[in-house]
C-alpha cells in the first residue's frame, strides 16, 4: 500500500512540474541590423562600414540592433566584403570582412543571434573569438567554440561566403 501511495504522488508530482515547464516562444525570428535590408548575397565595399581591427557591432549587450555603431573610414587600400546572411538555429550571423590586398585585417559582425539573453552571451564570449581566430588563420578554416556550435558554423559560412566573393 505504501508503496502505491509513493508512486501515486511521484506521479502526480511529475505532472505538475511537466505541465508548469515554460518553452520558448513560437514567434519566427526576424532580421535585424544594418544588413536586413540587402543581407541576400555579397556586396562589395560600396558605403559599407569597416575598421582596421574586429567589431561586435550592432546588438552587442543587449543593445538595439538598429542602432548601429558610428561609421569608421577603411584604412586605405582596404576594402569591405559582406558575406551573405547565415540562417542558424538561434537566428541570423551574417560577417563583414575588410581585406587589404590578400590579407584580413578585420571582421565586423553585422547580424548575430540577439532573441534572448542567453543569444546574447554566447555572442559575447564566442564572436570576439572567432574573429581572433580568423585573423590569425586570414582564411575561414577555423575551429568552432564549443557552446556556441550554431553561432559559429553561421560564422563560418558568412565569413566563407565573403571571401569567395573578394576573390
Amino acid at each position: 500500500m505504501r508503496r502505491a501511495l509513493l508512486a501515486i504522488a511521484l506521479t502526480v508530482a511529475g505532472l505538475v512540474a511537466l505541465l508548469s515547464f515554460k518553452t520558448a516562444s513560437g514567434e519566427p525570428e526576424r532580421p535585424t541590423g544594418a544588413a536586413a535590408t540587402g543581407g541576400s548575397g555579397a556586396s562589395g565595399s560600396s558605403g559599407t562600414p569597416g575598421s582596421s581591427g574586429s567589431s561586435i557591432g550592432p546588438g552587442a549587450a543587449g543593445q538595439p540592433t538598429a542602432a548601429a555603431p558610428s561609421p569608421s573610414p577603411l584604412p586605405s587600400g582596404a576594402r569591405a566584403i559582406t558575406g551573405r546572411v547565415a540562417s542558424t538555429v538561434y537566428g541570423p550571423v551574417q560577417v563583414q570582412v575588410v581585406v587589404k590586398g590578400r590579407k584580413i585585417v578585420g571582421v565586423n559582425i553585422l547580424q548575430r543571434p540577439d532573441a534572448t539573453e542567453m543569444d546574447i552571451q554566447i555572442g559575447q564570449y564566442a564572436l570576439p573569438q572567432l574573429i581572433a581566430e580568423t585573423l590569425a588563420a586570414q582564411s575561414a578554416r577555423i575551429d568552432t567554440i564549443s557552446g556556441a556550435t550554431y553561432t559559429s558554423g553561421g560564422y563560418i559560412n558568412s565569413l566563407q561566403n565573403a571571401l569567395d566573393s573578394g576573390a
